[in-house]
Parts: C-alpha cells; structure tokens; sequence
C-alpha cells in the first residue's frame, strides 16, 4: 500500500497485518488513482472527512495531493494508531486530526471536537453490504457539517444499489471498479441550510 500522488508519492504506509484480522479492507491502490482522477483538483486546499477510515490511505492520499487537512474517524483503536503512524510517517501530523469514535451512533461529536468546521469533500468507507453508507449519508444530512459545494464519496460493494437521493444529498454520479463501487453525492443547492 503507497501514496499514489501529490507531494508523499511513491510513499509506502504501514498497511494492517494479520492482527487487524477482517477490520480493514483498504481501498485498493487501482481503486484509490481512479477515484482522485475523479475528484481532480477538488481536492487541494480543501477540508476533508474520512470516516470509516481504516488504514488511512484515502485521507492520507487527499493530505498528500494538497488537502489543507483531514479528520479521520474510525471506531477501532488498533486502526487509529495504524493511521497516526501513516500520518507521522508522511509528515502530515499537524494537518490531520484522529479520532476513536463509533459512527453507528450519532455524528454529533464531530461539532464538539470542530464546532465551526464545514467539510468539502467527505470519504465513507463502511464495511460492505450493511446498508451502512446509507445510514450515514442519513446522519450526516442531520448535521450542518457538509458546506454547500461539499462533495460525499459513499465506498460499498458495485452491486450494492445506492439509492439516487438521501435527504438533500443527491447523487450525481457513480462508477465502479472491479467490485468497487464509488457514490457521489452533493446537497441540493436550494435547500435553504
């Protein structure tokens, strides 16, 4: 697993051994160079959300190719420590913030730790065909952390069918690498939030 582009390419990142068991299943580097060609230049200067973060590598990725910084949240505390290690050995400490929460509740937290961050591009990455993605393109749509030209990457399986709106979020396109399927979404420009 390495950084595919921007400033830490070619970089190897720490990638979850045996210990980590079935917790992490990283985006493969395939998948990762297809998605950032995608985003393009979305990605520089811009304030990220990496939720369901795993090894870190889409955040990590985003830091490298000019992201001002990125929140990377992820439930287990084993994976936060793999992605502080990522993070130190890309130089990108003091541009990113780990966070050990259970996204299966709600996104409130996020306010508490940043009360006044809005996200321009968000990355969720749940484990596969749980109907978590759609769970919580839900809570993030209950939440003012998405600015208005925010753009939500939703991560599951190709065959997993996401639905074409999630409250203000609408999908604006959609593709697939391999088993790999990636949701964009953006909220409703007349929304009035």
């Amino acid at each position: 697993m390495r950084i595919i582009g921007g400033i830490a390419r070619g970089r190897k990142l720490t990638a979850p051994g045996k210990r980590f068991g079935n917790v992490i299943r990283p985006t493969s580097d395939r998948a990762r160079e297809a998605l950032f060609s995608i985003i393009g230049q979305r990605v520089e200067d811009a304030v990220v959300l990496d939720l369901f973060a795993g090894s870190g590598a889409i955040g990590l990725e985003a830091l490298s190719r000019g992201a001002r910084a990125v929140t990377f949240v992820d439930s287990n505390r084993l994976v936060a420590g793999l992605i502080e290690r990522n993070l130190e050995t890309c130089g990108f400490s003091e541009r990113a913030l780990v966070i050990c929460r259970d996204l299966s509740k709600n996104l409130a937290f996020l306010t508490t730790n940043q009360p006044r961050v809005r996200f321009d591009l968000v990355f969720l990455d749940p484990p596969y065909g749980r109907g978590m993605a759609v769970e919580t393109l839900r809570k993030l749509d209950n939440t003012d952390l998405c600015g208005e030209r925010c753009l939500i990457i939703a991560e599951d399986e190709f065959r997993a069918g996401l639905p074409e709106n999630v409250g203000r979020f609408r999908l604006v396109d959609r593709r697939h690498y391999g088993e790999v399927g990636f949701w964009f979404y953006r909220p409703e420009e007349d929304d009035g939030r």
